[in-house]
């Protein structure tokens, strides 16, 4: 799809409360990009080594 890009949307440290980042992820995918979600309470070398890992362009928490 023209104009769709790779975002890696992630939740950091220890709050338990996913559900604004699903929001934010859904409304992407709707949008037409690809979404890559890291679930919760994620370390920030786990984050930065999902967005290189899947080469995104974007990151967003």
């Amino acid at each position: 799809m023209a104009g769709s890009m790779r975002i890696v949307v992630a939740k950091p440290g220890l709050d338990g409360h996913d559900r604004g980042a699903k929001v934010v992820a859904r409304a992407l995918r709707d949008a037409g990009h690809e979404v890559i979600y890291t679930g919760l309470r994620r370390t920030p070398a786990q984050i930065v080594a999902t967005v290189r890992d899947e080469d995104a362009r974007f990151l967003g928490f």
